[in-house]
């Protein structure tokens, strides 16, 4: 896939020790194996970022906040800071069914499953602790809206928890079911605020940035799939 967006319309935050983007789905992170998975956040930002360094990562095809590190001072500071668990990030998506309970919390722990990587499954014996709060906000006639507040950082987690409880993100290749996924044409889960330290000047910084997809039309694509 290849994207040559204005790298002016990604950046959401910038000064001298970081810049926050809103990654758009369909782009890697890093880059993956093979030259066809070259083509990255890392990539875009090389130009006018020539010493950009990657703090965090989101799923190739979840939309976003991402915060770049400006050197390697601020890089330190801020992966202590994720570490740690001292950074609070907050995701939207859209979930398939009609939720029971206005919010929640999923605690199952996780691995990868490596006979069919990059998926993960939860495993009560050799997972790692995973934890994610979640709240509805909007229900809809076959879907609901919802906030994800995840408490630690496992790969897939959100997906992965989601689908555990019976509501799968749509558009989900790896998670969902086959209509789940059919429904929308990308997967609906967006890093949509993040709170953290700033690495400099130690003052709290809060970055919000809206998701550029909607649950318009979303009832009757089910119905064009169904038929």
């Amino acid at each position: 896939m290849k994207l040559q967006p204005e790298l002016s319309n990604w950046i959401l935050y910038e000064d001298d020790d970081i810049v926050v983007i809103n990654k758009p789905s369909g782009l890697l992170s890093v880059p993956g194996k093979g030259e066809h998975n070259k083509e990255c956040v890392h990539t875009h930002l090389s130009t006018s970022h020539p010493n950009a360094l990657i703090v965090h990562r989101l799923d190739m095809d979840t939309s976003g906040i991402m915060i770049i590190a400006l050197h390697k001072d601020a890089h330190r500071a801020l992966s202590i800071q994720f570490q740690d668990r001292q950074v609070d990030k907050t995701y939207y998506a859209i979930c398939q069914g009609h939720c029971s309970l206005p919010q929640g919390h999923i605690q199952l722990p996780m691995r990868c499953d490596w006979d069919r990587r990059p998926k993960q499954i939860i495993d009560f014996i050799h997972g790692r602790h995973a934890q994610t709060n979640w709240q509805v906000i909007e229900q809809g006639t076959s879907f609901f809206s919802v906030k994800l507040n995840p408490i630690t950082g496992r790969s897939h987690q959100l997906r992965l928890h989601m689908k555990s409880i019976g509501h799968p993100i749509l558009g989900d290749l790896l998670y969902a079911d086959k209509i789940s996924f059919q429904r929308t044409t990308r997967l609906m889960l967006h890093a949509s605020e993040i709170e953290f330290t700033h690495p400099r000047t130690l003052q709290p910084i809060t970055i919000k940035c809206a998701p550029d997809f909607s649950t318009t039309g979303i009832d009757s694509a089910l119905s064009d799939i169904k038929q």
